[in-house]
């Protein structure tokens, strides 16, 4: 009986085909649909991103990270998934902002011969004009597409004021026009060494536990950010590194929660600070 109201009903078939074939792209319709209200520049078309500039979209954050050793137990990716993830954070709660790619590339200093961060391996250090030129370049070609704020968000203290010299070079260049404004939002990393400092003291850890570098706070933030870079059951089970091992701090007793305190100042701060920057410069 089936079979003959099917041979019957080529309409009812046809429906049932489409259905299913529907059916079938439907994920890929969802990604999709999904990929073209992303905060992230890269994940959207080139019409896509036209579209979101022309209905006021012009505020764009560019987070910069880095390929550093922290030690044998933080991955050296470290910055770079930090200041990505918490872009995306921030231009989400700004609302009608974009995240550029993350630049990846910075100064570590010297190559030969090693210094500091690059006497361990996996360290990558680019010279300091040539870090500033790349910023240089990314904000005018974000200017050129529209973009009218651009955000410096630096996750590493080493180069906070490169990315404050870039922005007064490009200020001074665009002055004249007018069209377009660079920020280094130096509060992005300097919350993370007062306020979240003090939150974590107040809880009883340290300053030694809490470190400068891959310590309690550093390993926190990643394990509330990606704890896949770090390897909490290596930690757990060797030995306490020194400086002579690329670390400053003690992270034995980090977790994710602790880490959720810096998540959450870095990112409100955050917003508060640009969102004070963007009407400032509208008044």
């Amino acid at each position: 009986m089936m079979w003959a109201v099917k041979r019957g009903h080529p309409a009812f078939l046809l429906s049932l085909l489409l259905a299913v074939a529907a059916s079938a792209a439907a994920p890929g319709a969802v990604q999709a649909a999904e990929r073209a209200a992303s905060v992230v520049l890269e994940e959207l078309t080139s019409s896509e991103l036209r579209g979101r500039i022309e209905h006021g979209a012009t505020t764009i954050l560019v987070p910069i990270g880095g390929v550093e050793q922290s030690g044998p137990y933080i991955a050296l990716g470290k910055h770079n998934v930090r200041a990505g993830l918490l872009a995306r954070m921030i231009a989400q709660k700004l609302g009608n902002t974009l995240v550029a790619p993350v630049v990846s590339y910075v100064p570590e200093g010297s190559i030969n011969p090693p210094a500091g961060h690059m006497r361990f391996a996996g360290t990558i250090s680019i010279p300091d004009a040539t870090f500033e030129s790349l910023l240089e370049a990314t904000a005018a070609s974000l200017r050129q597409h529209g973009f009218r704020d651009i955000v410096f968000l630096g996750d590493h203290g080493g180069y906070q004021q490169n990315e404050a010299r870039v922005a007064a070079k490009l200020n001074r260049a665009w002055n004249k026009a007018g069209d377009a404004r660079a920020y280094a939002l130096l509060d992005y990393y300097e919350i993370t060494q007062t306020a979240y400092v003090a939150d974590l003291k107040k809880r009883g850890y340290s300053a030694a536990e809490i470190g400068l570098h891959g310590g309690l706070a550093d390993a926190a933030l990643m394990l509330a950010t990606d704890p896949a870079l770090v390897r909490s059951e290596a930690m757990a089970r060797g030995a306490k590194p020194t400086p002579q091992d690329g670390v400053r701090g003690d992270a034995t007793r980090a977790t994710a929660e602790l880490g959720q305190l810096g998540v959450q100042r870095i990112v409100d701060t955050s917003v508060a600070a640009i969102r004070k920057q963007l009407q400032d410069r509208a008044r």
